[in-house]
């Protein structure tokens, strides 16, 4: 068994092109022993911004706090506290925070080629 507070788990800028006042915390990946699932906690602040991408793997996502919009290029929804979302693989996607001083969500990823960094993967 494993238990961690999140407060205890780096929070590092994203740094992919197009993000904009976005933080991630990896609090479970396969550095501590998954081996089927990720759980991120995300952060992105007042005027940020997770442009549209898309991945070969799932999101399973639960807003926690304030209020903001996914959108897969074609449809836009608001989201707020206790929203909870499927991202099925290769749906496009993308999240922004116009409003609110914090959008912060879990979200839950299959641990597969390509899906976790190798820091997180523990090399």
């Amino acid at each position: 068994m494993f238990v961690g507070h999140y407060k205890d788990v780096e929070e590092k800028e994203v740094t992919i092109e197009g993000v904009e006042n976005t933080t991630i915390r990896w609090l479970i990946s396969p550095k501590i022993g998954a081996k089927n699932f990720a759980m991120r906690y995300f952060v992105i602040r007042k005027g940020g911004k997770i442009p549209i991408h898309q991945h070969d793997w799932e999101h399973e996502i639960f807003v926690v706090k304030g209020e903001g919009y996914i959108t897969n290029g074609r449809k836009t929804v608001k989201v707020i506290p206790g929203s909870f979302l499927y991202i099925p693989p290769n749906e496009p996607h993308g999240y922004e925070n116009p409003d609110s001083e914090t959008l912060e969500f879990l979200c839950l990823i299959p641990v597969k080629e390509g899906s976790i960094p190798p820091e997180e993967r523990g090399e």
